[in-house]
């Protein structure tokens, strides 16, 4: 029963956390956080996948937060793609 009630916080907090990153991303127009937003929200799924999915099945529930962490680096390195597109253009604009 702890172990339900304690998933469950973990659930509400990842949704509440997705919630907060889409907010930022939809203010700051910044992809990071809806990629951060998407990726909380898949782990909130994960605990709820964890909690009703039969025991034989519960070893794919884990794809899920591979997913979760798999975007988190996309993200991150998007992010530095961008940065480096943008630091590079500078860079021209200087030259010329």
């Amino acid at each position: 029963m702890t172990d339900s009630f304690l998933g469950g916080a973990i659930v509400i907090a990842a949704w509440a956390i997705s919630l907060f990153f889409f907010r930022f991303g939809k203010s700051t127009r910044d992809r990071l956080f809806g990629f951060f937003g998407l990726a909380f929200l898949l782990l909130g799924l994960e605990r709820v996948c964890r909690e009703f999915v039969p025991g034989i099945l519960q070893p794919y529930v884990y794809l899920i937060r591979l997913a979760a962490f798999l975007l988190i680096l996309f993200a991150i390195w998007d992010k530095n793609q961008k940065q480096k597109k943008t630091g590079a253009e500078a860079e021209k604009e200087k030259r010329r």
